[in-house]
């Protein structure tokens, strides 16, 4: 389905996209609402982080940062720019590219994209992926014309991994394709090196431009570091939007941290443990009536649709549970929630509780 544009008669009951989990898990709640992997932070990560206070009487410096970040993805340095998180990144992306014509941005998905897109005064068309096909991406479905398309992959909040090949096909001289991989981290498939289905290191696909998040695995919301790959002539425009000096010290010492090869090790370590907390998710997911999990779950949450979904959620509320509310991404409505992965001893605890009231 390819929806209205933004500003048409047909696109004013928009879906508040600037509501975020961070918003539901509110103090004294369990968070099931926020995709942030809480755990202590490895040595290798936070000695670097506190020794870099003391070099904060200096201008940041991102040229270290950037070189390693280029060297994780097999890339030259001049083919990543570092950002304040992801989102910096999309506001940039949509500022510098005031030419563009037709963006299409591909839902469900974080609204940031899109956000950034109509802060910035482009009509966006969205294309609505279909729950009862598993949100499955149909390269055909995007229109010829498109200039623009955005799309995430793992996308949050459905947890959908699409094959690399079927995103790489929407790429074409003439558009830019943006992928949302802040949660390709987070991926995992038995028997495959390396991050399954992430288009971070290919350099051949014209107009790809990858965004990326350490928020996420590593509990680095609160500092502020993402970046994007691409090429270097659409980098360049993408720097000349960017505030001087946007990404701290402290921020870049992570960047730097959480892109060497242990770290990277680290994270595979970690993604591994996440698949098997997940299907023990999905699997007490199933027991519970009326509870539907589409698609295929392959990241740090789960999408549930549930009928009645909205009042479920305030119940849960009232007995100290914050899951995330679905109905401010296009494409979904009331009867959707998304689910954070959580050890089994949490969600064995999360799914007793749904279960009694979804009985009651």
């Amino acid at each position: 389905m390819l929806a209205p544009p933004t500003g048409s008669a047909g696109a004013l009951d928009q879906p508040d996209l600037g509501h975020h989990g961070d918003a539901e898990a509110t103090p004294g709640l369990v968070d099931l609402a926020v995709n942030v992997r809480r755990a202590p932070m490895p040595d290798w990560l936070a000695d670097p982080l506190t020794a870099a206070l003391a070099d904060l009487a200096a201008y940041p410096d991102p040229a270290p940062a950037r070189a390693a970040v280029a060297h994780r993805h097999g890339r030259p340095p001049h083919e990543v720019l570092l950002t304040a998180g992801a989102a910096e990144g999309f506001v940039l992306i949509a500022r510098a590219l005031a030419d563009v014509r037709h963006p299409v941005v591909v839902h469900p998905q974080f609204t940031e994209p899109e956000a950034a897109l109509r802060a910035a005064g482009h009509r966006v068309d969205r294309v609505l992926l279909d729950p009862a096909d598993g949100f499955r991406l149909d390269p055909a479905r995007i229109p010829d014309d498109a200039d623009l398309v955005m799309i995430g992959n793992p996308t949050n909040p459905t947890s959908v991994l699409h094959p690399a090949d079927t995103v790489a096909a929407l790429a074409r001289p003439g558009r830019v394709l943006v992928v949302d991989e802040a949660f390709a981290d987070t991926t995992l498939v038995p028997g495959v090196p390396g991050e399954p289905e992430s288009l971070a290191t290919r350099r051949d696909l014209p107009g790809l431009v990858v965004v990326r998040s350490l928020t996420k695995t590593w509990g680095l919301a609160g500092l502020r570091i993402g970046y994007l790959l691409g090429g270097a002539t659409l980098l360049a425009r993408f720097a000349a939007a960017q505030p001087l000096w946007a990404v701290s010290t402290p921020a870049l010492a992570a960047a730097t941290a959480c892109a060497a090869p242990a770290a990277v090790t680290a994270e595979r370590a970690i993604a591994a443990g996440l698949a098997t907390d997940r299907d023990h998710l999905v699997a007490r997911l199933a027991d519970l009536p009326g509870v539907r999990v589409t698609g295929r779950p392959a990241s740090a949450f789960v999408l549930i649709h549930l009928p009645g979904a909205a009042e479920v959620r305030q119940r849960l509320r009232a007995h100290g549970w914050a899951v995330r509310r679905g109905d401010t991404f296009p494409g979904l409505g009331p009867d959707w929630l998304r689910i954070a992965v959580r050890d089994p001893a949490t969600t064995d605890a999360f799914i007793d509780t749904l279960a009694r009231m979804l009985e009651a």
